[in-house]
């Protein structure tokens, strides 16, 4: 089969002909329709998460078909359609799972990181960790919803029932999908977006948002909430100005550069500066449920495999708003 490969990182990904892989009892082998490009991927491709499998194939926002499992997989039959998320393992016994906070799992694997993704032809995964998808969203469209959707979603869930204003700051795959959920439960969206992309920032006033600027501009009401998806440690401080009292500020990524040092008075008054990390199984069978009764659009722009290091270098310059999809022949 076909796939991008990445031999080593801060190099670019490599097209090659790889073997298909054989799914173990608990996996399922899936034939890829289509797999998001998202701003983890640059991340693991920069070095800036360490320690990958290596050689790595990428991508972790997957849309596939089963065709084939191992004699331990239940719950899916050959011919379903799945997503494939981030989040490829977890242990079930250590303290965190105990807990029911797989997401924080101290011995998770995870798609397109520490497990093979879904930038190829064909990759396997756990069953366990796959979600069934209906064949009406088993295209690229719906490739987005696997982490911008997910880790979206989660972001949102931690801002409050309470909040009626929200700050996305950061306008890109993960944003024009929460903006869309936040709509549908009636809050009202502040979009800051970088200094002088008047095109996002229309997109943004497009999809809802009541406001639209730059992230240096003040906003022109206090938020009940943010949500950083940028990876621009200087926003946290920057939000917490945004924010009244107590206003929670998420950060959204898996990375982020410092944050600066900033005085007290900003985060008093009972503020909270809190990450996300990974996601759930609960998180995508909520969401998965929910999207299609918003219903949930993404805005696309289609990469045959062959071109995924374009694509990662427009997602990297911002050329497009919404997400890029790697889309297999």
């Amino acid at each position: 089969m076909q796939a991008m490969v990445l031999e080593k990182q801060g190099q670019p990904l490599v097209f090659k002909t790889v073997p298909v892989p054989v799914p173990s009892a608990r996996q399922v082998l899936v034939k890829v329709l289509a797999c998001g490009v998202c701003r983890t991927d640059l991340h693991v491709l920069d070095g800036e998460l360490t320690d990958p499998k290596l050689p790595l194939i990428p991508g972790h926002e997957i849309i596939g078909k089963v065709v084939c499992k191992g004699p331990e997989a239940s719950g899916l039959q050959e011919g379903d359609f799945v997503g494939i998320p981030w989040l490829g393992y977890t242990c079930g016994t250590c303290k965190y799972c105990r807990k029911n906070q797989e997401n924080l799992c101290e011995n998770a694997r995870f798609t397109g990181y520490t497990l093979d993704g879904g930038y190829a032809g064909y990759t396997v995964a756990d069953a366990r960790y796959c979600f069934p998808i209906d064949a009406a969203f088993a295209n690229a469209s719906s490739a987005p919803w696997l982490c911008a959707g997910l880790i979206g979603y989660r972001s949102f869930k931690l801002t409050g029932e309470q909040t009626e204003s929200l700050g996305i700051y950061g306008f890109g795959a993960a944003a024009h999908i929460v903006i869309q959920l936040a709509i549908y439960r009636q809050k009202k969206v502040f979009a800051f977006t970088r200094v002088g992309d008047v095109a996002t920032q229309s997109f943004a006033l497009k999809l809802g948002a009541v406001w639209a600027g730059n992230a240096s501009e003040t906003p022109p009401q206090l938020l009940d909430a943010a949500i950083i998806f940028a990876p621009v440690g200087s926003l946290v401080p920057k939000a917490l100005k945004d924010v009244d009292k107590g206003g929670t500020v998420v950060c959204g990524g898996i990375h982020m550069s410092d944050i600066p040092g900033f005085p007290y008075i900003d985060l008093w008054g009972e503020r909270m500066i809190r990450s996300v990390a990974n996601l759930t199984r609960q998180d995508g069978v909520e969401f998965l449920a929910l999207a299609p009764k918003i219903p949930v659009k993404t805005e696309t722009h289609l990469f045959p495999l062959s071109q995924a290091n374009e694509a990662l270098e427009a997602l990297r310059n911002g050329k497009f708003q919404g997400a890029a999809v790697l889309v297999m022949e």
